[in-house]
């Protein structure tokens, strides 16, 4: 069984990739590189590669995953399904996207250059780089020896915040429960991230951030802690915690989370750390823009009262700055059903955010993955349908090729992210996707009977993931204060009414 799709990416408003095809395309691109040692200035370096390489694989790129497991209806024999897809473009096109990857942070030059105009620049992934390329790889079963040396590497380390976006537009989503977790991660949910003394606050980002971990790194304010703001930190930290650290794939994106935090009182400028008292000849200079967030070194942030409070920070009656205190749980026993309390989440950026955090934990971050891919497939699916009378036949070959990826990455026997789902579900899936597909209305008719079996597959994970982890996740304390916070208790009763209305 061969399903073939040729991939036209989708693109936003602002004609920006959407980013999950832009994460596909760029770890397809890495994967098809040979990633040989270069020579830059005295040094070799390994895993590596040149403007000309990319360029070049990025004309013409092409994907295949299979799948090989025995015939539902026969044993003995061995079905193999493979999904190829295609990327392809013109080389000034190639440059053009080789440039992006390089402002999302996924690839950095050794030799200084910030384009793909040079053939002989030699680049490297980036530690964001590395950990898209790893996810990718985990999702698709790829087992390339150059690949699983790169990502073997001690360079490997980064855990990324995954950003929550808006399926139709791709935008991130900024409603105030999204940005308080965000600002969590962004603070640092163990404590302040306090920089050497000595040490330049804006040094290179990638080496600053290299796991994601830690928090944006901050320095304690030259003014004490007089006016509740003992913590501060330059826009080019800020900046670099958040094209390093995140999922944002281009500056604005960075730009609009910073505003959420001061649009939000998480943090506010101060001119007076760096610059003394000229600082106020700074600061009327820049007053009109002092509601924006300004990326530079020059511009100072403090982290605010309520900020620290939102980090988590403050946890003494006195409002004290401390590590020392644990978090309260509240009680171990809940009234309402975890079916109840999964919907909540999953319908929910925020609570979202924090569980795909709290399963990628306890390696279990592929049932959330699939749920939320399936449900995207489900809306394709949708749109393919409702798009005319009779779709056409490109759309739905396209929506059945992804369908195919679905269940090559989740689903099929040895799986590189194999599911738990009931027996019967799973032969159904595999006597579906190994039976040949015909054209035109035999197509669709084999598109709306996989969509069906989709449907009980992501119900099936809906109530594993309701039975088994979020139990764990409510209990956990890392994630029960912030359910407190978030007022867990009343969504599920505003939840609960909205059901039974």
């Amino acid at each position: 069984m061969h399903q073939t799709s040729s991939k036209l990416l989708r693109m936003t408003e602002d004609m920006r990739p959407f980013t999950r095809d832009f994460k596909d395309l760029f770890a397809t691109l890495i994967v098809s590189l040979p990633l040989t040692p270069h020579r830059v200035r005295f040094s070799r370096i390994d895993h590596t590669f040149t403007s000309e390489e990319a360029v070049t694989n990025l004309g013409s790129l092409k994907f295949s995953q299979s799948n090989r497991m025995p015939d539902p209806k026969d044993v003995s024999r061995i079905v193999t399904t493979t999904t190829t897809t295609t990327f392809s473009m013109a080389k000034e096109m190639a440059r053009s996207v080789c440039s992006r990857f390089v402002e999302a942070r996924f690839v950095e030059s050794l030799d200084g250059k910030t384009d793909f105009t040079s053939k002989g620049t030699v680049w490297q992934l980036t530690p964001k780089g590395m950990h898209i390329l790893s996810r990718f790889c985990q999702r698709n079963g790829i087992h390339l020896r150059h690949v699983n040396d790169l990502l073997d590497s001690p360079r490997n380390m980064m855990q990324l915040v995954i950003l929550e976006r808006d399926p139709e537009t791709d935008m991130i989503v900024h409603d105030s429960a999204t940005i308080d977790v965000l600002f969590r991660r962004f603070a640092g949910d163990a404590g302040p991230n306090l920089k050497p003394a000595s040490s330049s606050s804006d040094s290179d980002s990638q080496t600053d951030y290299s796991t994601g971990l830690l928090g944006v790194k901050m320095q304690k304010s030259k003014r004490g802690d007089k006016e509740g703001a003992p913590f501060v930190f330059s826009g080019k930290t800020a900046f670099d915690w958040l094209m390093d650290c995140c999922t944002t794939v281009d500056k604005r994106e960075a730009h609009e989370i910073a505003n959420s935090f001061l649009h939000y009182g998480f943090i506010d400028p101060t001119f007076e750390e760096r610059f003394g008292s000229h600082g106020s000849s700074y600061a009327s200079q820049h007053s009109s823009s002092q509601h924006r967030f300004a990326p530079a070194s020059k511009q100072m942030y403090a982290i605010t009262h309520k900020g620290m409070r939102t980090a988590g920070w403050i946890t003494s009656p006195d409002g004290s700055v401390n590590g020392e205190a644990t978090l309260r749980i509240p009680p171990g026993v809940v009234r309402d059903s975890n079916t109840n309390r999964m919907a909540v989440i999953v319908r929910d950026p925020a609570l979202r955010l924090l569980f795909r955090e709290y399963l990628r934990e306890t390696h279990c971050e592929e049932n959330l993955a699939f749920y939320v891919e399936v449900k995207a497939f489900l809306a394709d699916y949708d749109r393919a349908k409702r798009s005319a009378s009779t779709p056409k036949p490109d759309v739905i070959r396209e929506t059945l090729a992804s369908a195919y990826s679905l269940y090559n990455a989740f689903l099929a026997p040895g799986s590189p992210c194999e599911l738990n789902i009931d027996h019967n579900l799973r032969n159904a899936l595999a006597g579906r996707m190994t039976r040949s597909i015909g054209e035109d209305e035999e197509m669709i008719a084999s598109l709306d009977e996989v969509a069906v079996l989709f449907d009980q597959a992501q119900s099936s994970v809906f109530k594993l993931m309701a039975s088994d982890s979020v139990p764990k996740f409510s209990r956990e304390p890392k994630y029960a204060a912030v359910l407190k916070e978030r007022d867990m208790e009343t969504m599920l009763s505003n939840f609960a009414a909205t059901s039974l209305g």
